[in-house]
């Protein structure tokens, strides 16, 4: 099978089928009319696992640090400890990973950051890009 791991197979199962002088349904009592054998098939899918995305908040000369804890504790369940490492680190390289999450998840955590952001009138930036 090749590396598509969207592919579906059907692989076939064989029901027993009464041998020759063998009554329908293999001997078995009940209201068999001899139509339970035949040729049937499963289906396998295989699923993909989710491209993942990082989060990632920007830095700027406006907000203030402490709002930028607040965001990472409250969005991304950070403690106050993780959060403050991950605010310092964002202030002096520009740029702090938040986390790393599904593409639904991260799309909503970023529209949730800046929707606070802009409540707040601070110009706050956050972004997401796939995860390699």
């Amino acid at each position: 099978m090749s590396g598509d791991l969207n592919h579906s197979s059907t692989d076939p199962i064989r029901l027993n089928r009464p041998g020759p002088g063998d009554p329908p349904g293999g001997g078995q009592t009940g209201d068999d009319d001899g139509t339970n054998f035949g040729l049937s098939t499963q289906t396998r899918v295989r699923t993909k696992k989710p491209s993942l995305y990082r989060v990632l908040l920007l830095n700027d000369d406006y907000t203030p640090m402490e709002f930028v804890v607040y965001v990472l504790e409250h969005f991304f369940n950070r403690s106050r400890e993780q959060a403050t490492r991950i605010m310092l680190h964002v202030h002096q390289k520009g740029v702090g990973l938040c986390g790393v999450y599904t593409y639904e998840v991260a799309e909503t955590k970023v529209a949730q950051v800046l929707d606070l952001a802009k409540r707040h009138e601070h110009p706050l930036q956050c972004v997401m890009e796939k995860d390699d």
